[in-house]
């Protein structure tokens, strides 16, 4: 899949897994995932012939209700807003869109696969049409039918990005007129020549320029069916009409979401989701430590608890207590950690000269980061990425404290010593105060000046995510995670001029030169562009000509879960747990 910013904001981590062992074959661990990369030569899977119920899990019972807990605050569950990995994950349990990801195998690999569309769509000669079509009797969580206009309309509202800021932006990039339309709101209604549904069962989506992931793209939940008379724009994540085995009993933001099943749902139409236990409550926004030894003591309602952060450094050795280590499960992730800066405020040899300056080894030791869940990196795309290669441009593999005085000679020669690098911080967490302070140190003592701004966590993400923010480093995305598996979910979204408009930027680049040669890079036949090493070299080239963002680190899951919960595995195209198989031992 895919995709997007990391979903972690507080400084979590991972095990030192060598002396743990990998999670035992009967709690659905990764076993043989527990180290090393992902495969870096995984091309991409379809099965178009999918079909509905799921394939059973062994040994599920129903009953009972998981609670979720976790550090990290979603900022939305708004499907059109949506695109964090959490709240993607999350909201697969109760939103069914066009695709989804079928896992696979012993490794869980993901598989793309119809789900509310008959089929992973059909093309056009011209490659400028896609044509879907749609299951029929799909009916919402309150009984009422699914229609082929909502569908239509759920693309339509994608568009009104000034709402749903935090949202993809490949519809507005690749959409027929895409550029132009401004969502259902405006003065000119919902007419919008990006989509058409000629009929109750067909969705065809007209395009501007050839897309041949949209299949994949599909899988967003802005894909989601939302009747028009439904929409409540703000206020739609609280109660949303679901379509998925789950439904929502109550929202409140930044706090608790809980699920309960849906009577509507019919499983027989999907290929990828049970409805094992009675509901799922998630609290966001704890402090990690002390959820996770509630997780790891697993007494009373705990051992019916997970969360999806990564293990806290400091709890590894617990794990060699008992079969504790049978409560970690491990696995690959898509995802990528950078620390971005604003080119349009920070004059290049200064970017230059903060990375002379930045302390990687000391953030590392005070993150809790480890090699085997955080692994340092020298590029920008992960290594899932079909086609990646390792390169490391000199000084820059998220390794070592830096040099003060190299970067103060750096910026002596560029007449900028003194220069003010500002970004935001959670005051309300331990590790991130910490973290900022070590930056601050390290850049005050290489001649920089520091503007170092505290927000509570539950603000963090609204805050960062504001591309103009008063600040020139750390907006998000911090991180990202591949879309699909290809080179196309990262520089086209990350580098090109329109991704600042579209909240996405990394490094708020606007260089038309570069959008040139992404555009170029883009229309490769994938096949081509793999040959090539296209994507790659390219991502060496940003790195070495524009510097956006340093690199600091791969990730890979390591999350805890109490000792009453199976089927715990992870979601190699998520890096998460896949929430929709779980189910109680002792219900």
């Amino acid at each position: 899949m895919q995709w997007k910013r990391i979903t972690a904001v507080s400084a979590t981590v991972m095990l030192a897994a060598v002396a743990c062992g990998s999670p035992s074959s009967n709690n659905g661990g990764t076993g043989g995932d527990s180290g090393g990369q992902t495969n870096a030569t995984q091309t991409k899977v379809m099965d178009e012939s999918a079909k509905g119920p799921a394939a059973e899990v062994d040994g599920a019972k129903k009953g009972g209700t998981v609670t979720v807990l976790s550090d990290v605050t979603p900022s939305t569950f708004d499907p059109t807003d949506t695109y964090y990995t959490d709240g993607f994950q999350i909201q697969k349990l109760y939103l069914r869109s066009l695709t989804q990801y079928r896992l696979d195998g012993p490794d869980h690999k993901p598989v793309l696969v119809p789900d509310l569309a008959e089929d992973l769509g059909k093309v056009s000669d011209d490659k400028l049409t896609w044509t879907f079509k749609l299951k029929k009797g799909i009916k919402y969580s309150d009984g009422t039918d699914v229609k082929a206009e909502d569908y239509a309309y759920s693309i339509k509202r994608s568009f009104a990005h000034d709402l749903y800021n935090n949202g993809p932006g490949y519809q507005i990039q690749y959409f027929l007129d895409g550029d132009k339309f401004k969502g259902p709101y405006g003065p000119n209604g919902d007419s919008f020549a990006g989509v058409e549904t000629p009929d109750d069962s067909t969705l065809v989506i007209k395009l501007r320029k050839p897309f041949g992931d949209l299949p994949f793209f599909a899988a967003f939940p802005l894909f989601t069916p939302i009747p028009k008379a439904k929409d409540t724009k703000d206020a739609y994540q609280s109660k949303p009409l679901a379509t998925g085995p789950y439904m929502v009993q109550s929202l409140n933001p930044g706090a608790e979401l809980k699920l309960v099943k849906n009577p509507n749902w019919d499983p027989n139409t999907d290929p990828v989701r049970h409805q094992y236990v009675d509901g799922f409550n998630f609290k966001f926004g704890l402090d990690t430590l002390k959820i996770q030894n509630q997780i790891l003591a697993s007494t009373g309602p705990d051992a019916s608890a997970m969360t999806y952060s990564n293990i806290d450094a400091t709890l590894v050795p617990e794990l060699n207590n008992g079969n504790k280590k049978d409560q970690l499960i491990q696995g690959p992730a898509t995802c990528n950690r950078m620390f971005p800066m604003d080119t349009r405020k920070i004059p290049l040899p200064v970017r230059k000269a903060i990375a002379a300056a930045y302390p990687y080894d000391t953030e590392r030791k005070v993150a809790g980061w480890t090699s085997l869940a955080e692994p340092a990196t020298s590029t920008y795309m992960s290594p899932s990425v079909p086609g990646w290669e390792n390169y490391e441009v000199p000084g820059l593999n998220g390794k070592g404290d830096g040099d003060p005085a190299k970067a103060k000679q750096m910026l002596e020669e560029a007449n900028a010593v003194g220069f003010e690098v500002s970004w935001y911080y959670s005051n309300d967490q331990k590790i991130a105060t910490t973290r900022s302070q070590v930056r601050e140190q390290a850049l005050v003592k290489a001649g920089f000046k520091v503007k170092a701004i505290g927000v509570p966590t539950a603000k963090i993400r609204e805050v960062t995510g504001d591309q103009n923010a008063p600040v020139n480093t750390l907006k998000s995305p911090v991180g990202w995670c591949s879309d699909w598996p290809s080179g196309s979910s990262w520089a086209p979204v990350l580098f090109r001029s329109d991704a600042i408009e579209l909240g996405n930027s990394v490094g708020q680049l606007t260089d038309k030169a570069l959008d040139a040669e992404i555009d170029k890079v883009n229309q490769l036949d994938p096949e081509e562009a793999l040959k090539t090493k296209a994507w790659i070299k390219l991502d060496k080239k940003i790195m070495e000509e524009y510097l956006p963002a340093l690199p600091i680190y791969q990730s890979r899951s390591a999350f805890l879960v109490g000792t009453n919960i199976g089927h715990p595995i992870n979601d190699p195209s998520q890096g998460l747990p896949e929430f929709t198989s779980l189910f109680l031992k002792q219900p």
